[in-house]
């Protein structure tokens, strides 16, 4: 069964998304943005989502996490939930 790991952040809007994003590019610490700005419970884990399998997580955010390359920033990533940034560090 396919398998992977990833860290999200979540926030509300798609400008929040980006602004992150380019802090991101420029050298942020994914840890720390994800603690402070992060909408969801996962904030507390640095953003982790821990193991993931096929179908848990929102169809959009499946197809970042099993389909783009790994240890990339991807996103802004539109769900029902709002805006997430993910990033893929394992897979299998």
């Amino acid at each position: 069964m396919q398998r992977a790991m990833a860290k999200h952040i979540l926030v509300k809007s798609k400008v929040a998304a980006e602004e992150l994003k380019q802090q991101l590019a420029q050298g942020v610490n994914f840890a720390k943005l994800a603690q402070k700005h992060s909408i969801c419970p996962s904030q507390k884990r640095d953003g982790d989502l821990g193991e993931i399998f096929p179908g848990q997580l929102v169809k959009s955010v499946e197809n970042v996490i099993f389909k783009r390359a790994l240890h990339q920033v991807h996103g802004p990533v539109k769900s029902k939930f709002g805006y997430h940034l993910v990033v893929t560090y394992f897979r299998s």
